[in-house]
Order: structure tokens, then sequence, then C-alpha cells
């Protein structure tokens, strides 16, 4: 049966980085459209990115084709170069023996990219793109929610 494609556009925010956070999804199968989004108190813009794309992909009830859209260069690049696979690897280190950032996420989503057959592309932020504009302000109104925690 071929797997039916979804595509997901996600956005994280954050002040002070560390700081309250949030990020904003939106899925979209067809004509079908769902809006996630969620925060925390005391976080990361990388962190945010990370969990949005996570939350989008943990939505899906069952094995999809994904094309996820983002405008973080870390979390494609993190996927697309490899970097998140070699870490994972050499036990979350990267090959300047330095420790990786975000070993929780960054293995969340890899599991999740075994269940799904996923496409990442990045898209310049802040740039009249009318789905990641979206994703922004519900990113910054989260993040606004937990500021005032």
């Amino acid at each position: 049966m071929e797997k039916k494609t979804v595509y997901i556009f996600s956005d994280g925010a954050c002040s002070g980085n560390p700081g309250p956070g949030g990020y904003g999804v939106i899925l979209r199968y067809g004509d079908k459209e769902a809006e996630l989004s969620g925060g925390e108190k005391q976080t990361t813009n990388n962190r945010m990115e990370l969990t949005g794309v996570i939350k989008g992909l943990e939505a899906l009830k069952y094995p999809c084709r994904v094309i996820i859209q983002t405008d973080s260069r870390y979390v494609v690049d993190g996927i697309t170069k490899g970097w998140a696979k070699s870490w994972r690897k050499r036990g979350w280190v990267k090959s300047d023996k330095q420790p990786a950032l975000n070993p929780d996420l960054w293995g969340r989503l890899l599991d999740l990219l075994e269940i799904h057959d996923a496409e990442f592309t990045w898209i310049k932020g802040h740039a009249g793109h009318e789905e990641n504009e979206r994703c922004d302000r519900l990113a910054v109104a989260q993040r606004d929610l937990f500021a005032k925690r």
C-alpha cells in the first residue's frame, strides 16, 4: 500500500536562549490541516526547533511519506548531512570530541525517522513563506505564554 504524503511545517522561538520558548507546527494532508503548539519555561531555540518537528511526526498515526519544511539549518543539516546519526553512533560525541547538544531530542527524531519516509527542506525564515509565518506566530505565542509563567 502506498504511503500517504503529509506536509509538516515547523518553527521554534525562544527569548534569551536559554529562556522561555515555543514551537508551532502545521500538518497538512490533502485539504486537511492541523496546528500544534507548545513550549517550555526554560529552553533554547534549537530545542524548540527540534521539538516542533518531533511533535509533528509523533502526531502521525501510521507510517507516512513526510515532507518537512523548517527554517532551522540546525535541524535540516543535522539530518540531511548525517550529523545526528554520526553523533549517536559515537555515543553523542561530535567529530571534534565535544558532546553533541540535545541528544535526547535527536534520538527521538532519529527513531521517528525510522518509521516515516521523510524529506527535509530548508526554507528562509521571516521571508513571507505563508506556513512558516503561521508557525512562527504559533511559536511566539507559546513563548510569550511561558514567559509570563
